[in-house]
């Protein structure tokens, strides 16, 4: 059950869970390709990432763009998307449409054109790991936003499941992360969150990117999950 010789598209690969799960695909003898909005970021990651991983900048935004990139890309195996800006939180009454707007663009219509311009290119045996969150099934005063789109990242998946078939869809949903999508709040507020969560979590402590890329990778591989939402959150959903 190993990745060798099998090539993995990461969109949104150059930063946080993409880019743990990029790193970790390569060392498991995956070819890797990574792709970010923007270029200062798909260069730094290549500096990080085993020799032989491809870096092309790619606005998940942009459908002809996306479809572009996968004629580009040609063949490969299986498909991650982990992209998306920082997280969007705002109670109702203060919440930006606009703003609200770009979160999904990115995260799901993003998600929506990746599968549909990458799904044909995906050799037999492969599949497609989208992202969500604990939010969905959680959600808290001002997760609005972001907990519409988990729900909608579930179902999505479970439709493209079965509209795809016999091509594997699943989706990963982290709880709490050590990442920079948290990057907008402030240090100390930032470190107040991890300092309690970690003495509420059962595990006792906040997660890495890297804790969660193994649930990416053991889609990957696991050839009898389909449809299936992996929840990676320290027993977040417990307490």
């Amino acid at each position: 059950m190993s990745l060798r010789g099998q090539r993995v598209v990461v969109v949104g690969g150059t930063s946080g869970i993409g880019l743990a799960v990029a790193g970790a695909a390569a060392r498991d003898g995956a070819r890797v390709v990574v792709a970010s909005r923007r270029q200062e970021s798909v260069d730094a990651a290549l500096r990080g990432l085993p020799a032989g991983t491809e870096g092309q900048r790619l606005d998940a935004t942009d459908e002809p763009a996306v479809r572009a990139f996968f004629e580009r890309t040609g063949a490969f195996d299986h498909l991650v998307y982990t992209a998306g800006e920082s997280l969007l939180m705002a109670g109702l009454a203060e919440s930006d449409l606009g703003r609200a707007r770009r979160f999904l663009d990115t995260r799901l219509w993003g998600a929506y054109a990746a599968v549909k311009y990458g799904a044909p290119g995906i050799r037999e045996g492969g599949s497609v790991v989208l992202t969500t969150g604990t939010a969905g099934r959680r959600p808290l005063p001002g997760t609005s936003v972001a907990a519409s789109l988990c729900g909608a990242m579930e179902s999505l998946t479970r439709a493209l499941a079965l509209e795809l078939a016999p091509l594997r869809v699943n989706v990963v949903s982290p709880g709490l992360v050590r990442t920079d999508l948290w990057r907008e709040m402030s240090r100390d507020d930032r470190a107040g969150l991890f300092e309690s969560s970690a003495a509420a979590l059962p595990v006792g402590r906040v997660g890495t990117p890297e804790d969660v890329a193994e649930a990416y990778l053991y889609l990957m591989r696991g050839g009898y999950s389909t449809g299936s939402v992996v929840v990676v959150d320290g027993g977040g959903l417990l307490v």
